[in-house]
């Protein structure tokens, strides 16, 4: 990596744009400075270099190449077309040529023709590996995942230790729900190298995706065994303890994963989660508030404090805590629910309006959002802002609890045309529901009596 970093040619090319003198470069110089910078990602002296070297040799077929590489990652396809037509008759035989015209045609969205470059390349027999990867990517363009397996498996054989052909076969061999053969494939890559991290944890993933959460224990434990310091293994491992119902052993898990972590706000928080599914409130108050010291925003770690003094009866601090989450996460609808709950809940109704005018603004599909707020508004008793409100929401919901709601409103202010005909209309869509809402309304008893009699 040093090495890498520290390349003497792309200093010396450096010094010289920067003393803007002319060095002399032979071609493979220039091939290895262009090279650096592509693979750098530093595309703007990769193109630099290429400039300079075509200045020097006109005619290299190799800098030509470099050049096409460089355009196909500026993304001048219709200069690189013109450069591959003046390339294709010398170049056949170049790997690095024909893996540019692949690129070309993948990137152009032409998945078939790139795989036929690749194809053409691979006689060559260089860069085995990388092209049977290229082949497959684009198979799985194509949505064949059955040849992209093929020839992710090619790849793994001409280099054993490549983790993007063994993760990407698993991918394949999911989504072909070829489950015993993936089983078999990591098994089979297990024995050939047992001390895989990447192998072990996609044994340790795949078995938990499938519930079985004993067998992905043991594959965590053997990862641990290979790498102590491997944080999210321990929260894997961790994770699967939780599913079992084994929540004092996911805490010494968790406890274990603080001892090799630098961020522990996340662990202390699942830690207190452990402990409320333990039912004990005291020690997960005590884990999420060393959450809230290691991060004092963790917003997660609040609101489960105020889950935990509303069980405990404590509505004020309960507040407290979902008023300071919800402030730091102002758009996450959860919250701005828990805290309409809660003012209705304490009795301060005005203070509920915000959270309430909020949910049917964002999520004006919720029948329940347009009930509450109309709820609320009517034990405010300002009846014609709640009518106000029911106009909208009968526009979006034909549902006979608005009608009832409504209804009541009408009568409330005197206006009995109003309030019968939607009594009316609330008792054609669910009669079933009125003893109900007469317990909430009772202002509207006589008239439904009315309407059922002349009905008879």
């Amino acid at each position: 990596m040093e090495e890498f970093f520290e390349n003497e040619l792309a200093r010396k090319f450096e010094d010289m744009i920067e003393n803007n003198d002319e060095y002399y470069f032979d071609t493979e110089e220039l091939e290895d400075i262009i090279i650096y910078y592509l693979e750098l990602g530093d595309i703007s002296y990769a193109e630099q270099a290429v400039n300079f070297g075509l200045k020097l040799h006109p005619n290299s077929i190799e800098i030509k190449t470099k050049q096409l590489e460089v355009l196909l990652e500026l993304e001048d396809y219709s200069t690189a077309r013109k450069l591959i037509a003046e390339l294709t008759e010398s170049c056949m035989e170049s790997t690095d040529f024909l893996v540019c015209c692949a690129k070309y045609y993948s990137n152009l969205g032409n998945p078939r023709r790139a795989i036929e470059f690749c194809e053409k390349a691979l006689k060559l027999e260089e860069e085995q590996n990388f092209l049977h990867n290229f082949i497959a990517d684009e198979h799985i363009n194509l949505q064949d995942p059955f040849s992209a397996l093929k020839h992710y498996k090619l790849a793994l054989t001409f280099d054993p230790n490549d983790e993007y052909s063994f993760e990407n076969c698993l991918v394949c061999l999911n989504e072909l729900k070829k489950y015993d053969e993936a089983v078999e494939f990591m098994n089979s890559y297990l024995d050939r190298f047992p001390f895989s991290e990447t192998a072990w944890y996609e044994y340790g993933q795949f078995f938990f995706n499938r519930k079985n959460y004993e067998e992905a224990i043991k594959a965590f434990d053997y990862l641990l065994a290979i790498n102590s310091g491997s944080v999210n293994v321990y929260g894997n491992k961790a994770a699967c303890l939780e599913a079992l119902g084994k929540y004092d052993e996911a805490i010494k898990v968790y406890q274990e994963m603080l001892e090799v972590e630098f961020t522990k706000a996340f662990t202390y928080y699942k830690i207190g989660l452990c402990y409320r599914e333990l039912k004990q409130p005291v020690q997960a108050l005590a884990a999420f508030q060393r959450s809230m010291v290691e991060d004092p925003q963790f917003y997660q770690s609040m609101m489960e404090q105020s889950y935990i003094y509303e069980e405990m009866g404590g509505m004020k601090e309960a507040l407290h805590f979902a008023k300071e989450a919800t402030a730091l996460n102002e758009n996450n609808l959860d919250y701005q629910k828990r805290m309409a709950f809660l003012y209705i809940e304490s009795g301060r109704f005005e203070e509920s309006l915000d959270c309430l005018k909020k949910l049917v603004t964002q999520e004006p599909g919720r029948f329940y959002n347009w009930y509450a707020y109309s709820e609320v508004l009517m034990l405010l008793g300002d009846y014609e802002e709640a009518i106000s409100l029911l106009d909208r929401a009968v526009q979006k919901h034909q549902r006979a609890e608005l009608y009832y709601q409504r209804s009541n409103c009408w009568f409330h202010l005197k206006n009995e045309q109003g309030g019968r005909e939607d009594l009316e209309k609330a008792l054609e869509l669910d009669e079933s529901i009125a003893e109900d809402m007469l317990q909430k309304y009772p202002f509207m008893e006589e008239e439904v009596k009315k309407v059922k009699a002349r009905k008879k």
